[in-house]
């Protein structure tokens, strides 16, 4: 195990410990907000002292250091600063200064409070107000949750800043480094994912797997070295965009992360989700609201790179709002998705926001590709203008809150064949835990026979568009990957012989096993 590995794996035990130690009462789902809120709260007080020390130091002050200094002189480089990064904390509300005194603050809640709100009010009136306002709204210090008394929540508080100063995130030499960076943004991720396999439905519809999370990254950016920027139209806590800062580089998202979120409190764990991945607060533009029918960025440039693990199947308003079947986004198909079922007003919508150079990746739930009525319209539409390039059928139970075998679509605006790529990846996975997981070699078969648009037996079949409407537009991977027949082959000859054989002996067994009868019978009479 590399030293990266291993520090990583301390790590996620360190969390595990926490989390387990400091739930108690609280519901493991909310309390992930509070850690999750004071990791961000000790992240940004780390990130803004590493910067201003930098930039000090490099204006000729090698001594300087951020925390010891007072408020007062604090104060002179407050607007300067909030321009570069966004917000401001002053040294005596940095994170490691309130934990020195946190045991002995009576008042802890109201301190932090205060903290919180300073923080917030920092950016107020400026470029960053949007990225940062109500980053803390879900650390509430005053809930019942925590405690019933003052007392017991300063407590649960105290416990929390001690224990999330303790995890080990610092820099080799307790400096502020990338690596300092991957482990903040590792432990959030293994965060997520530790609350979304513990809640079920309720935290997995808010986390997409990494490793299917790099699958759609790598998929979308094939061929590219950069690209424009990257959107996600229900972005969750924003773990398929940051992946494009893995495998593409920071620099290399050349506008930034887009996205849009419904849910209030996961949205402001995609913005936080950011900030601990150390993207500034300018190359990120995360909206509130319902995509479907309020989208943000309308007037944006489109994306050249597109990933979504949509909800499945949820209801929308569909026909009964006479205003979208005429927005631009869904008219072109000349119906609507099913209000019971907008999976394809998501990809209609991604569609429209796509780039003509760019590539989309969505995660679907099986049904889209197979059922009848609004949605083979759709499917028409998509196919008869040759909008689909692939459609990959994924192992089962890869995602939490749900052990059905999904899929991606990919969707291009320009492609170099009328045919649509199919793969049947149902087989590449491995168990781990009480989930299926895809390794890096099983995604780098998907991703080779994607890149290589060819046909592989049993596995990958490019199919042209005209037989895809002979099939009724079914886009289901099993129509057209013959699936490889594992059973043994049997000699029925050899089969018949060797019964004969059985029944010949079990014949001879029973005549002798009757004598024996007999003559047991004759001694006992």
């Amino acid at each position: 195990m590399s030293n990266k590995e291993a520090e990583r794996a301390e790590l996620h035990k360190t969390i595990w410990r926490i989390a387990n130690d400091l739930r108690g009462s609280v519901d493991g789902w909310d309390f992930k907000t509070y850690v999750l809120g004071m990791l961000f709260y000790r992240f940004i007080s780390e990130n803004l002292t590493a910067y201003l020390n930098v930039q000090e130091r490099k204006a000729g002050k090698p001594d300087f250091d951020y925390i010891t200094l007072s408020d007062e002189k604090a104060e002179v480089g407050r607007a300067e600063t909030v321009k570069e990064k966004g917000f401001y904390i002053l040294p005596s509300h940095l994170f490691a200064k309130v934990r020195q005194r946190a045991r002995h603050d009576a008042n802890l809640n109201e301190t932090l409070s205060r903290i919180f709100t300073d923080i917030e009010g920092s950016a107020v009136g400026t470029d960053s107000e949007n990225d940062i306002k109500g980053l803390f709204d879900d650390l509430d210090v005053n809930s019942s949750k925590l405690g019933a008394s003052v007392a017991k929540r300063n407590e649960k508080l105290v416990k929390l800043c001690e224990a999330i100063g303790d995890l080990p995130l610092s820099g080799g030499s307790g400096g502020f480094s990338d690596n300092t960076i991957d482990l903040f943004g590792d432990a959030y991720e293994y965060l997520m994912q530790m609350y979304a396999s513990t809640a079920g439905k309720s935290g997995g519809e808010f986390y997409t797997p990494q490793e299917v999370s790099e699958l759609l990254a790598h998929i979308t950016v094939v061929d590219k070295a950069e690209v424009n920027k990257v959107y996600d139209p229900a972005c969750g806590s924003g773990s398929l965009l940051l992946k494009f800062a893995k495998v593409l580089g920071h620099n290399k998202v050349r506008q930034g992360f887009f996205g849009q979120e419904v849910n209030l409190t996961t949205f402001n764990l995609c913005r936080i989700n950011m900030f601990l991945h150390d993207v500034n607060y300018e190359k990120f533009d995360i909206a509130h609201g319902d995509t479907l029918t309020d989208p943000a960025h309308w007037d944006d440039e489109p994306f050249e790179a597109i990933v979504s693990n949509p909800p499945y199947s949820i209801k929308w308003d569909g026909d009964a709002n006479p205003l979208l079947i005429n927005d631009p986004r869904f008219a072109p198909a000349g119906i609507l998705a099913p209000k019971s079922k907008a999976d394809l007003a998501f990809t209609m919508h991604i569609l429209s926001w796509l780039a003509v150079n760019g590539t989309a990746a969505i995660v679907e739930f099986p049904g889209v590709l197979y059922r009848g009525g609004a949605e083979a319209k759709i499917r028409q539409y998509l196919i008869d203008n040759n909008f689909v390039d692939a459609v990959i059928r994924l192992p089962p139970d890869l995602f939490f809150g749900t052990t059905i075998a999904t899929c991606i679509i990919v969707l291009k605006k320009s492609k170099f064949d009328n045919a649509t790529l199919f793969i049947d990846a149902s087989s590449e996975f491995t168990r781990n835990g009480n989930k299926n997981k895809l390794t890096p070699d099983h995604q780098k078969k998907i991703l080779d026979a994607y890149i290589g648009r060819e046909s592989i037996e049993h596995f990958a079949r490019l199919v042209d568009n005209s037989a895809i409407a002979e099939n009724d537009y079914n886009i289901d991977v099993s129509s057209y990957v013959e699936q490889k027949d594992d059973r043994e082959e049997i000699n029925i000859s050899e089969l018949n012989a060797e019964i004969a054989t059985i029944v010949t002996r079990q014949a001879e067994l029973r005549t002798r096993i009757d004598a024996i009868v007999a003559d047991l019978e004759r001694d006992e009479a």
